[in-house]
């Protein structure tokens, strides 16, 4: 698996605007707006919250590949591209997790 996996996934997002809503689960979630794909976003992320704390480690790598996907849902939905938040993480990178949180006051 490349590094690259979850930018490939983004472009794979981006391009099922184009797609018949008939054909694509991705497309329905994007019509339905922001607020559809925060809504999903949200049940994945209670999902995975579950699975990381009393279900196998395969359930929970699925649930995490679901959060994931539905993250880049919801970007796609606002028209935030992936590689802005790689940005800021990358940002973050270049100090102590302690610091870059004091950082971001209350």
């Amino acid at each position: 698996m490349s590094d690259d996996v979850l930018i490939k996934l983004a472009a794979t997002i981006r391009a099922r605007r184009e797609a018949a809503a008939d054909k694509s689960y991705t497309r329905q979630l994007l019509d339905g707006g922001p607020e559809r794909c925060a809504k999903k976003l949200g049940e994945e992320a209670v999902e995975t919250v579950i699975a990381g704390v009393n279900q196998s480690d395969e359930a929970l790598c699925a649930e995490a590949a679901d959060l994931l996907y539905h993250l880049l849902v919801l970007l796609e939905a606002r028209g935030v591209a992936l590689a802005d938040v790689l940005a800021v993480l990358d940002q973050r990178t270049a100090q102590s997790g302690l610091a870059e949180k004091a950082s971001r006051g209350s």
